[in-house]
């Protein structure tokens, strides 16, 4: 399998195959890869995170796909950093962005995490190695009952939207199988 250059942007719900495609691309590049996890696993005064056994279970299931070789950045914050400051001749797989959003989603302003998410794009976009981001799709789901869950869903759907924006290729994950997402304008010409 060929790794495709640019941007690759996979969506999808939970165990729907965005990371297992992930490692395969991965696997199949020849040159170096980084892993950039955003799982935070720990509190702010480093201690484990305990409370959350089924992310602690996934986390180590990830890690033990992953081959020994690859280098893993873990950082629930400068996913952007991490990817400015990755090698250019690197392949580099950042697992998930909604993590990511998760995470910076206690800041005061929504609009702060989609302006870090178009700049994480155009940079994702400009790599001249290999960019995949995996981010899931909670769109599809049951409408959320609280309005911090509605606040949160809406947010990773336009963080998400502004990253297919700017992928030179979006898949939609479902079963292991995937869709081809297109640009819905570019269909319409």
């Amino acid at each position: 399998m060929n790794v495709p250059a640019g941007f690759t942007l996979l969506l999808g719900g939970a165990r729907s195959g965005k990371s297992a495609l992930a490692v395969a691309l991965g696997r199949s590049w020849e040159g170096p890869v980084t892993l950039v996890a955003t799982a935070r696993l720990h509190d702010d005064e480093n201690n484990a995170n305990d409370g959350d056994h089924d992310l602690a279970m996934r986390v180590a299931r990830h890690q033990a796909e992953r081959p020994a070789r690859w280098t893993t950045v873990e950082t629930a914050g400068d996913v952007v950093g991490a990817l400015r400051y990755s090698p250019s001749d690197t392949l580099v797989i950042v697992d998930c962005i909604t993590l990511w959003v998760a995470a910076a989603f206690d800041q005061p302003d929504e609009l702060t995490i989609e302006a870090d998410a178009l700049t994480l794009a155009r940079v994702a976009a400009s790599r001249p190695a290999p960019t995949v981001l995996i981010s899931n799709e909670v769109g599809l789901g049951v409408h959320p009952s609280s309005d911090v869950g509605r606040r949160f869903r809406d947010t990773l759907g336009r963080v998400n939207t502004t990253l297919a924006a700017h992928a030179h290729r979006t898949l939609f994950l479902v079963a292991g199988r995937a869709l081809r997402l297109d640009d819905p304008w570019s269909l319409l010409t």
